[in-house]
């Protein structure tokens, strides 16, 4: 007689109940958590009094060419650099920072940082060429301020190349360091509290004020007539070179080119700073920074109408 071989009741067959198992340690592993990995707890962020230090270590550097501001929020120092600095200055920038918990950025710019001071056209003095900024009155006294660095190349003033029609003398220059100066109106009919718009209209200047980063701005030369951009980055140090290093600046994306310096900077009717320079030129853009007028108007108590 021939006999089958039964399996026991509900048993499966070897290979099936294996194949179950490796089924079940997958779904295991698949249903597992995660093990949790340990992240590096974050680096503290420099405060102001590094930040202040990170700051003089970069004065320190003395790299003509560079100019920088503190970011409070990330901790860093933010170094711009025209195409004249060169590899092992941007090293030495970074090493003079390596002693301090700030860190530092460095960001490029194309062309180099000048004054913007050259001969040509607008006020005039000694072969050179500048903008006016602001009319700017003390009582019945009117004057017409412009950057320090245009002030320091000569001492009278005229509002044409040739020379003969006078503006006025300086009453005061500040450069650098600063970069204001004041000019003492000859004649106070000259002096008007408008901006050249450089298309037959002006745009009227009633008040003063500081700016904002992000704030919309507009910048009026004689080189290049009126453009726009925004404020970047405020309290700036720019070393343009030769030991004129110029703090408390205004840093911009607005371009300008030589003979622009001492030009307005402002945003509707008021006005904010005073063209330093910069780099680049308004066919390619560039950096440019202004010196707050505020702090202008209030070196020589002076005030916009």
């Amino acid at each position: 007689m021939t006999f089958k071989r039964f399996s026991p009741l509900g048993a499966a067959p070897r290979r099936a109940r294996l194949l179950a198992v490796a089924s079940g340690l997958v779904t295991a592993v698949a249903l597992a958590a995660p093990t949790a990995i340990a992240q590096p707890a974050p680096l503290p962020v420099a405060g102001a009094a590094q930040l202040a230090a990170a700051g003089s270590a970069v004065l320190g550097a003395d790299v003509a060419g560079s100019a920088w501001y503190t970011d409070q929020a990330s901790g860093k120092i933010v170094v711009t650099v025209d195409s004249t600095v060169s590899a092992s200055e941007i090293n030495r920038i970074k090493n003079s920072v390596a002693g301090t918990t700030a860190g530092v950025t460095i960001k490029h710019t194309e062309g180099t940082f000048n004054k913007l001071l050259k001969g040509g056209d607008a006020i005039y003095t000694g072969g050179a060429r500048c903008s006016l900024g602001f009319n700017v009155r003390s009582g019945s006294t009117y004057y017409a301020l412009t950057a320090g660095h245009c002030t320091s190349a000569g001492s009278t003033w005229y509002t044409n190349s040739a020379g003969t029609s006078l503006l006025g003398s300086n009453a005061g220059s500040s450069f650098p360091g600063n970069d204001y100066g004041i000019i003492r109106h000859s004649n106070s009919a000259n002096a008007e509290g408008t901006v050249d718009l450089y298309n037959g209209s002006t745009q009227d200047i009633t008040t003063a004020a500081n700016p904002t980063v992000g704030q919309r701005v507009s910048r009026s030369g004689s080189t290049t007539g009126v453009h726009t951009g925004t404020v970047s980055a405020l309290n700036a140090t720019v070393n343009y070179g030769n030991g004129d290093i110029v703090s408390g600046l205004i840093q911009t994306n607005v371009c300008a080119e030589p003979g622009d310096s001492g030009g307005p900077l402002y945003a509707g009717g008021t006005a904010l700073g005073l063209t330093s320079g910069g780099s680049g030129n308004c066919s390619s853009g560039g950096t440019t920074f202004f010196q707050p007028v505020v702090e202008a108007l209030n070196a020589y108590g002076v005030q916009v109408f």
